[in-house]
């Protein structure tokens, strides 16, 4: 099949996304997840139809001018696409803080230019004026705060991590798109223990649902594990020290697993101390591999399904770099 793109022609094999079929020929087209969580990789089709799989996700109001994620479009028939209008996805936001609480992490405080409605737990994807985007959890929430909170880990490769940590600053701009995901806190059947596991900046989201679940008048208990692999990792220890003494239905257990003597990986500590999931709500934030290997022994260990939450997905200059 015949792939136009940005008016130029490629080609499409069998069974080939149209996301691959570009990467293949060296197109640069904007990607993170491949699995059509993140949104990222969003395209318009012009001409021809994206298979209706290919648009889920996506808002009825984008859906019907043809927009379509091309990680998960496999193409019945030649296809005229381009990339999307980005003033029709996008919002601006203002940099109000850029505070380092740890040597590889800082904190971003965004003010949208209008008000973003979300779930503490969901992400956003920022945009720069060069036209990068990645994705990262909001770690505020909305009762609560009064601009949006993200947690951004630094890693060596990493161009908008770097960026954010080196070049932007207070009252310097950018575009958000979102919010996107499902790992949020539900105020239903309010007795039930919740089960937080994360690794590293995954710790964002957690906290952000611990706060809106105590927020929310939550009576069961609330574990939350955060991993890493030396002591510096713990950014918010403090915090978290903080609102465990403040609630006495939340317990903040600090994982070490690369220094000789200490307590191990947070997945493996937090499910020796909950043998039985029955009933719980397992939230799970981080490093890809770890979160799903924990959605795998969490079901097993008796939570239901439905009850097991979690969007892993690994940035895509990062692929290739092992990470804490």
């Amino acid at each position: 099949m015949t792939l136009r793109y940005a008016g130029v022609d490629y080609d499409c094999r069998a069974g080939e996304t149209v996301l691959d079929a570009l990467l293949r020929q060296d197109v640069d087209a904007s990607y993170s997840c491949r699995n059509g969580i993140c949104l990222t990789c969003i395209m318009q089709c012009r001409d021809g139809a994206p298979p209706a799989d290919s648009q889920k996700g996506i808002k009825d109001t984008l859906r019907l001018q043809g927009h379509f994620l091309p990680c998960l479009c496999t193409p019945r028939e030649n296809l005229d696409c381009e990339p999307p209008n980005h003033g029709e996805i996008y919002g601006r936001a203002t940099f109000r803080e850029i505070e380092q609480l740890s040597p590889s992490i800082c904190r971003v405080i965004l003010e949208p230019a209008t008000p973003l409605y979300y779930r503490a737990g969901q992400f956003i994807n920022l945009r720069r004026a060069d036209g990068m985007v990645r994705s990262y959890s909001l770690a505020s929430v909305p009762a609560l705060d009064k601009h949006l909170e993200l947690h951004i880990k630094r890693l060596p490769r990493g161009e908008m991590s770097n960026w954010l940590f080196h070049r932007a600053e207070a009252g310097d701009s950018l575009e958000i798109h979102g919010p996107i995901g499902d790992c949020f806190y539900v105020p239903e059947r309010p007795e039930s223990p919740l089960l937080l596991i994360g690794n590293g900046s995954g710790l964002a989201p957690l906290i952000g649902i611990a706060r809106d679940a105590l927020a929310s008048g939550h009576t069961g208990a609330i574990h939350l594990y955060h991993g890493t692999r030396h002591r510096e990792g713990l950014y918010l220890d403090a915090t978290l020290r903080a609102l465990e003494g403040a609630h006495a239905n939340f317990t903040y257990t600090p994982c070490v697993s690369g220094e000789t003597g200490k307590s191990g990986r947070a997945e493996n500590v937090a499910f020796a101390e909950h043998p039985a999931l029955d009933g719980f709500r397992v939230y799970l934030c981080g490093y890809p591999p770890m979160v799903n290997a924990a959605q795998k022994t969490a079901y097993l260990m008796g939570a239901n399904l439905d009850d097991i939450h979690a969007d892993p997905f690994e940035l895509r200059d990062l692929r290739l770099t092992s990470r804490d």
